[in-house]
Formats: C-alpha cells, sequence, structure tokens
C-alpha cells in the first residue's frame, strides 16, 4: 500500500456466513498483497433488523443498503455481498470493482426423512419425502420450484441465518429446508439429509454462490487493488444472469431462477419464470459469444415475456 498504510476497512453484516465472506476477502487481498492490513466492519442492513419475510419487506437491497452507504460515507473502504442480494443497479459513486470465483451455485435441501439415506438423484431425493412433508423457506422461487415437484408439500415461510434454519430441521420444527449450498460449504456444516438440488429441478437465484466487492468508484487507492482480483469467467456468467433479472425488472419477488455456464467463449444462459404455486412455469435457454451476454440476456427475456411472462409479472407485483 504504497503512500497510505492505514487497513483496509471492509464493510461487512454480522452474521457469521456474512463475516466467512469478508475474512475471505481479507485473505485473497493479503495473499496478493503481502503486507497489506485489512480489518472487517460490522455493519447491520435494514433485513437483519427487520423479522418480516423478505419478499414482504417490499424493497431492493434490505441487505446492502446500508453497507452501501457506509462505503460513499468513507466509513469502510470497501463492501463485500453476497452477488444475489445485490440490486441489479449500483448506487451512483460505486463499482462492484470484483468478483470471486464462484462456488457451487446449487441449492441444497436438509430434511429429516433423508437423514441416514444416501441419495445421488435429488428427484429421488425429493421424492422420499414423506406426503405433505413441511418444508420451510424464504424464497419465492424456491417455494415454485417445490411445489412445481411435489404438489402436495407444504412449503413455509422461513427466515434466520444458516444454523437458525438448519435448528429447526434437528427439533422438528420443520421436515426440512431448503438452503444455498455455497453457504453450508463455507461455513464447514454437514448436516444429516442433505443433499444437492440438480438445476434440472431447482434451478439457482441469478448470481447465486459469488462473492461480490464494491467499492467507490473514485477511490484511486482501492479501486485497482480490488480490480485485480476481478475472476473473469465469474463475471461473464453472472452478468448473464443479472441482465436477465434487470431486464424482467425482477427481485425478491420473482421467482426467477437463472444459470449461465461458459464454455471456451459461448455464454449458454438458462432460466426459468414461475408463478409462486409452481403450477405455471416458462422456461428458455439461448446461448451466445461472451463479448455479447446483454443481447443474449435481451433475447431470454424476450423468449419469455412472448410465453407471458408479463403476466406472472404482473400478479407478483400486485399488493398483498
Amino acid at each position: 500500500m504504497a503512500g497510505n498504510d492505514r487497513p483496509l476497512r471492509i464493510g461487512t453484516r454480522g452474521s457469521r456466513l456474512a463475516r466467512w465472506q469478508a475474512e475471505r476477502v481479507a485473505a485473497v487481498l493479503e495473499s496478493r498483497y503481502p503486507g497489506l492490513a485489512t480489518t472487517i466492519v460490522e455493519i447491520q442492513s435494514h433485513g437483519d433488523l427487520h423479522g418480516s419475510a423478505v419478499a414482504e419487506l417490499g424493497q431492493v437491497g434490505i441487505f446492502t443498503r446500508e453497507i452501501e452507504h457506509a462505503v460513499l460515507g468513507d466509513e469502510v473502504d470497501l463492501a463485500v455481498h453476497s452477488l444475489k442480494d445485490l440490486p441489479t443497479a449500483s448506487p451512483a459513486g460505486l463499482i462492484l470493482a470484483a468478483l470471486l470465483p464462484r462456488d457451487d451455485p446449487r441449492d441444497l435441501l436438509v430434511a429429516r426423512d433423508l437423514a441416514g439415506h444416501t441419495f445421488t438423484d435429488s428427484r429421488a431425493a425429493l421424492a422420499a419425502l414423506r406426503h405433505g412433508a413441511r418444508l420451510a423457506t424464504s424464497s419465492l422461487r424456491r417455494r415454485a420450484e417445490l411445489l412445481r415437484a411435489r404438489g402436495d408439500l407444504e412449503v413455509v415461510e422461513l427466515r434466520g441465518n444458516v444454523p437458525t434454519r438448519l435448528a429447526k430441521v434437528e427439533r422438528g420444527e420443520v421436515d426440512g429446508v431448503v438452503l444455498s449450498l455455497a453457504g453450508i460449504l463455507r461455513l464447514g456444516l454437514e448436516p444429516p439429509g442433505a443433499i444437492p438440488l440438480d438445476p434440472e429441478l431447482m434451478l439457482p437465484a441469478p448470481a447465486q454462490g459469488t462473492i461480490a466487492i464494491q467499492v467507490r468508484a473514485d477511490d484511486v487507492r482501492v479501486r485497482p487493488l480490488v480490480e485485480a482480483v476481478d475472476d473473469a469467467a465469474t463475471r461473464v456468467c453472472t452478468t448473464a444472469e443479472r441482465l436477465l433479472l434487470h431486464e424482467l425488472e425482477g427481485g425478491c419477488r420473482v421467482p426467477l431462477g437463472a444459470l449461465a455456464t461458459l464454455a471456451g467463449d459461448t455464454v449458454t444462459l438458462r432460466a426459468r419464470l414461475a408463478t409462486a404455486d409452481g403450477k405455471t412455469m416458462l422456461e428458455e435457454m439461448a446461448s451466445a459469444r461472451s463479448s455479447a451476454v446483454a443481447d443474449l440476456a435481451q433475447r431470454v427475456a424476450a423468449a419469455l415475456r412472448a410465453r407471458g411472462a408479463a403476466r406472472i409479472l404482473s400478479t407478483l407485483r400486485d399488493p398483498l
């Protein structure tokens, strides 16, 4: 840090998972720049302070806004987020300077009925749950996919950090939960009855499994340091997914799954949009060169709209 020995102040939420992500960013930067000092600053977000369901809060950026304000106000030098929590447009003055290599983007089912069994097929695992099993999630996307596969399931609302959600299963308050596989892996947890859900069964949320680093656009000290650790393949794929979300004006109330893969210079984007009950589901897939992800997202969005996406989106945006 030539010319400035002040430690880099890393802003993050205070949960165990959020701190792990911030510590990973710190380790990446300290490894790349020997002698660099970092310090982690915990910031409470709107979503952490309110107990109502994510989909009912009616706001974007509920887990990120306060941290972004801290960066803009020079209270911290950079912010670490789960990319799937970030609105598709950054506030003026901030830039998404780096994405770390993406972790496994799949969802994970943890269920009491699966404990002690070994399943290699997630459809078989889901089919093995008892009739009317009570599964918990805070995601409309996960709810829609579960009900599409098993209409008899009782899908209930559940918020809280990862250990809290797993504890609900252990105590028998719910029969199972669906959450991000990346979060479980990052925390080093191995809950009984856990099986990753194949994207054929449950398409992940746009940008799921990705750690993002946000900085001030005019910060000539920090921005170049952070930009140097950006992962190009992760940038291409998650950009395609987030542009699709932006095209559909999506947010936490939209059951949209999207997953882009990169093979050579070809990006393939797959998307699903559903009603919350899973009874109507649209699916599209298209490919393009990595330099044309904006056009790719527009084409997939247009194909979904042509098949009735507007009707689904309008019902989801109606006041509850």
